[in-house]
């Protein structure tokens, strides 16, 4: 054994009686607890209802798992549609086979559902999860670790990773040599997985930091975790040797990497808006009415300390020196503000 280097768990599958506790599922489960803790105390400091978040994660999780399979199967079509492929594993979550991009457009769907029943504009909670979500990713990256998968070439790096040859007959548990010890592939590996686990801690790091300073509003926090996560997906990604699809002589999570974060980058400097916050809606006769309306920090601050609504701003009265015209305009100019 290396001293210098980094061990995998040789064990990935535990039984309690006849339940299997597979480390994969429990890793993807405390990530989703931890992103929906998150994503909860920054909703509630906007003015979201208590663990809203659950409302929206009965929808987005569902979603997200299913969309992550899907693409996983697309673009490892092999281990599925090929000659030695088989497609009812397809369905075996359980082993491994997630992929982000489409676990964040099914997720992303999810929520879009949940946010018309709640009445919540979609953008608001897509900024509130962009801190949650890579801290989930980076959760869930431990699975790998667990399944022995994800890993990159050979290294002799001090963090170089030891892999064992996991078992086909026995899934979850690595193949015994004749001393009884578990099998491992010779040298060591990059840990890609532990690389990508420390990308998306510094992601919601930088998120959570620039979010704070500059308040970004419609989306453009969640646009720019997309961007910052890509950036360290392509990279990460061309270091793996499992088996992938390729294009151009590039991996194809490679060139999504790279088309998302051109369509995200796009999305973060085309649209503007202040950062977005709830107030309980009202409905034409001033009674309450199901859902929250979107309204800026300062219209938040003022609903917070005298109930003032957006709709009860005062306009300020024009300059003597305009004209009855240029005073009309501005009235309507501001009472318009007000209501966006």
């Amino acid at each position: 054994m290396n001293l210098a280097s980094i061990p995998s768990p040789s064990t990935a599958v535990w039984h309690l009686g006849p339940v299997p506790l597979r480390a994969y599922a429990l890793c993807i489960i405390a990530g989703i607890i931890l992103a929906c803790y998150v994503t909860d105390r920054r909703m509630r400091s906007r003015g979201a209802p208590p663990w809203a978040v659950l409302d929206v994660a009965v929808w987005a999780v569902p979603f997200g798992i299913v969309g992550a399979r899907i693409y996983h199967v697309l673009t490892s079509p092999e281990a599925y549609f090929g000659a030695d492929g088989s497609l009812v594993k397809a369905l075996y979550i359980w082993e491994g086979g997630l992929g982000i991009w489409g676990g964040v457009a099914g997720g992303a769907v999810g929520a879009w559902l949940a946010c018309r029943q709640l009445g919540i504009t979609f953008t608001f909670v897509a900024d509130c999860i962009a801190v949650g979500l890579p801290l989930a990713q980076a959760v869930g990256r431990l699975g790998n670790w667990f399944n022995n998968e994800l890993f990159g070439g050979k290294t002799d790096l001090p963090w170089g990773l030891q892999v064992h040859v996991m078992s086909d007959e026995n899934p979850g548990q690595a193949l015994t040599g004749p001393d009884g010890e578990p099998v491992l592939m010779p040298g060591l590996y990059h840990p890609t997985f532990l690389y990508e686990l420390l990308w998306n801690l510094g992601v919601a790091g930088a998120v959570f930091a620039l979010d704070r300073k500059f308040k970004f509003g419609k989306g453009r926090a969640f646009a720019l975790y997309v961007m910052l996560y890509t950036l360290g997906r392509g990279w990460i990604e061309a270091m793996r040797t499992d088996t992938a699809t390729m294009i151009g002589g590039m991996r194809l999570n490679v060139w999504t990497s790279i088309i998302v974060f051109l369509a995200a980058a796009a999305y973060f400097f085309l649209v503007k808006g202040a950062q977005e916050f709830l107030i309980p809606a009202i409905d034409a006769e001033g009674n309450p009415a199901k859902g929250y309306q979107s309204v800026t920090q300062a219209q938040y601050e003022a609903f917070q300390a005298n109930g003032t609504r957006p709709e009860d701003t005062v306009v300020a009265p024009a300059k003597p020196a305009e004209s009855d015209h240029a005073t009309d305009e501005a009235e309507h100019k501001s009472s318009t503000s007000t209501r966006e």
